[in-house]
Order: structure tokens, then C-alpha cells, then sequence
């Protein structure tokens, strides 16, 4: 007689298991729990739950206030889900989307991060059109007059961001380029205002980009997710009506695949 192989479920260890179901008792309506509150929602003893509160608060997981008593998730927990969201790795999560993106409007994607004055491109997907735009991985251009850079930019503080140009004159390449570091603040204003940057051949004659931000679990932009393509099929009215829309909704995407979360998370 065969044995019954046994499922993973069969080695559940109890007392771990309602651990784990006191984490996940809080959430972004309910950031403090009693012990009362606690044994009512998941239907354990008061004294069940106060032993399980007392050895996740002994490691860090749980943390109590100590005027009203009530317990909330401690910094254990955060520095957990961080170290998770750090290995996920942005290249990976984006790499899909970036795909998605490509097929629905066939122009050439990208994902550049902010490195100091200039943007790196780290992940790329073509299109198939015999006329396009390639950025080459790791290749390093100008914040200042491309999309990805502009709208990483218009993320930052005034105060950081005279950090990021100290020393560091604002070359003019093209007709377009904004090259005054005030029209650039001011302009950098209006990107924050409308969620996406248009780079109007302020780099290259003939090339046009549009980029998003992409934001991590605490609402920190840490890329541009972009289209790049050539004047005769980047008009205006297209950039506006069609591709806006998607590289925004392509960002949101990478952003939610990072733990971001639509509202407000209040940090207490």
C-alpha cells in the first residue's frame, strides 16, 4: 500500500500560523490593535493572543503603545518587506510591463534611474518599426533636456537639487534645451503638476521622448519608465492623446509591482 505523500499544509506549525495571522490582522484602516480587538477578529483566547504579542514584540514584528496599550507592527516588519522589495529587483519587475507597453503603441521603451546630473538606462525593449530610437544600456545622458531625467527631477527638493547641478553647467544641445537652471525650476514645476515629461528635441533635432515616474513602497520616484521615437510619429496630438496614457499607466504598473500603493500611507 502506497503511503500518502504529505502536503505542505500536513506541517503547519499552529502556534506559527496565528503569528503570522496577528501581522496580518493590521492593515491601513486599522495601523493599532488591542488585544480584545485582536482575539475577536481572528477568534483566539485573550491569553493565546497577549503570548503571541509578547514574542513577536520580543523580536522586533510588533511594537505596543505605551498610552493606550495598543499594539502595532514594529520595524522588524518594515526592514523585512524591505529586504524583499530590494531583491524583486526593478530591472525584473519592469521588464514585462516595458514589453506591454512596446506592443501596445510599437515605439521603443525604456527605464532610466537618476544618477546625479544625468539619467542611466538600465532596461530597454524595441520596437519593431525600421525607424527608431535606441538608448543604449548604461549609456548616461543629460537630466536636464531628457524625459526621464526631467520628470526624476521634478521629484526632487530645491534644496537637492542645487546639490545635483553644483558645479555642473546646463549644456545646451539643441534650440529647446532649457539651459537657464530658473526656467528649468519652473518648467520642473509644471512636470510635477502633469505626471509626465516631454523631451521636444531639446537633446536631439528630430527626437522626441515622453517619460512617467515610477515610485517604490514609500512613494520615492527611483525611475522614469519612457517612449522615445522620431518627430514624424511622435506629433504632439499623439504624444497628448495615445502615449501619454499608456507610459503613465506602464509606470503605475512598475510602481504597484514595488509596493506602491495609490493613497496616502501615514507613517504615524
Amino acid at each position: 500500500m502506497a503511503h500518502r505523500r504529505k502536503e505542505k499544509s500536513d506541517y503547519i506549525v499552529q502556534s506559527v500560523d496565528r503569528a503570522f495571522d496577528i501581522l496580518e490582522a493590521f492593515n491601513y484602516q486599522q495601523e493599532e490593535l488591542g488585544v480584545t480587538e485582536l482575539s475577536q477578529k481572528l477568534g483566539l483566547h485573550k491569553n493565546n493572543v497577549f503570548r503571541l504579542l509578547a514574542t513577536l514584540e520580543c523580536r522586533g514584528y510588533i511594537e505596543q503603545d505605551k498610552k493606550t496599550g495598543n499594539y502595532r507592527l514594529g520595524i522588524k516588519t518594515f526592514e523585512v518587506a524591505n529586504i524583499f522589495l530590494h531583491h524583486l529587483g526593478l530591472r525584473r519587475q519592469a521588464r514585462p510591463i516595458l514589453e506591454e507597453l512596446v506592443h501596445r503603441c510599437d515605439e521603443t521603451a525604456y527605464l532610466a534611474i537618476l544618477d546625479g546630473p544625468e539619467v542611466v538606462y538600465v532596461l530597454m525593449h524595441e520596437t519593431a518599426q525600421t525607424v527608431r530610437i535606441v538608448p543604449r544600456l548604461g549609456h548616461r545622458l543629460p537630466a536636464h533636456c531628457t524625459a526621464s531625467g526631467k520628470i526624476q527631477l521634478a521629484h526632487e527638493s530645491r534644496d537637492h537639487m542645487a546639490h545635483i547641478f553644483e558645479g555642473h553647467a546646463l549644456k545646451k544641445y539643441t534650440g529647446n534645451t532649457i539651459d537657464n537652471y530658473e526656467k528649468l525650476m519652473n518648467h520642473l514645476k509644471d512636470v510635477a503638476r502633469l505626471g509626465y515629461a516631454v523631451d521636444n528635441e531639446e537633446l536631439e533635432q528630430g527626437v522626441r521622448c515622453i517619460a512617467a515616474p515610477v515610485k517604490d513602497y514609500s512613494h520615492r520616484v527611483v525611475a522614469g519608465v519612457g517612449l522615445s521615437g522620431p518627430v514624424s510619429r511622435f506629433s504632439m496630438e499623439r504624444i497628448e492623446k495615445e502615449l501619454v496614457p499608456l507610459v503613465k499607466d506602464a509606470a503605475m504598473k512598475v510602481s504597484q509591482r514595488l509596493g506602491y500603493e495609490l493613497h496616502s500611507v501615514s507613517l504615524g
